[in-house]
């Protein structure tokens, strides 16, 4: 029997707020890409204060780090999805060691999951952003992803929602408008685009 392979890990460190500098260990795996350093503080550039005590829900969580980034930096809670067991073990980690009590896991398909999520953001009656950084399309099984995430992105109600971001391959064009969603910034990094949308005025 072949010996188990062992997983390369990876960390990177809560740029700012009250868990500045606590460490965030990332699986080396196929389905699980780190959010790049610069995207990640050009996007918290982006939301400054008002993130906080909104609700962050991060669709596609990998490690997590995004939305522990979130919490460090004043949200009110973060609900994590993840399918991949090999990052859904890293992500209740990471959880675990920074932000346990603001934090809601979610294992298993995002897409089958968002519903629930959704539901509870609404019940909490405060504003959520949506972070979604699904899986790129060039992997295997992954043709029609981008068209889900739209899909879903499509259910959110301006009344639950403060900001929708699409981490996306910078070679997609993603619709001006989504449902009731508006795109009002776009933001380039080499092979990764932030495109952020808003409910419409």
């Amino acid at each position: 029997m072949k010996n188990k392979e062992k997983i390369k890990i990876f960390t990177s460190a809560i740029t700012a707020g009250s868990f500045k500098g606590k460490k965030i260990e990332i699986p080396d795996i196929f389905t699980t890409r780190s959010s790049k350093g610069i995207l990640k503080e050009s996007l918290f550039n982006t939301l400054q204060f008002d993130i906080i005590d909104k609700n962050f829900v991060e669709v596609f969580s990998g490690s997590g780090s995004i939305g522990l980034e979130a919490l460090s930096r004043g949200a009110n809670e973060a609900y994590f999805m993840e399918y991949n067991p090999t990052a859904y073990r890293y992500l209740e980690s990471n959880v675990k060691r920074i932000a346990p009590l603001q934090s809601k896991l979610f294992y298993g398909d995002s897409f089958s999951n968002f519903s629930q999520v959704y539901e509870m953001t609404k019940r909490s009656k405060k504003k959520t952003y949506f972070y979604f950084d699904p899986p790129f399309s060039t992997r295997d099984g992954m043709d029609d992803i981008y068209d889900k995430t739209i899909a879903l992105i499509k259910t959110i109600e301006p009344e639950v929602c403060e900001m929708v971001i699409v981490e996306h391959m910078t070679q997609l064009t993603m619709p001006q408008n989504i449902g009731i969603l508006s795109q009002t910034k776009r933001k380039k990094f080499g092979r990764s685009t932030l495109s952020y949308y808003q409910p419409k005025e």
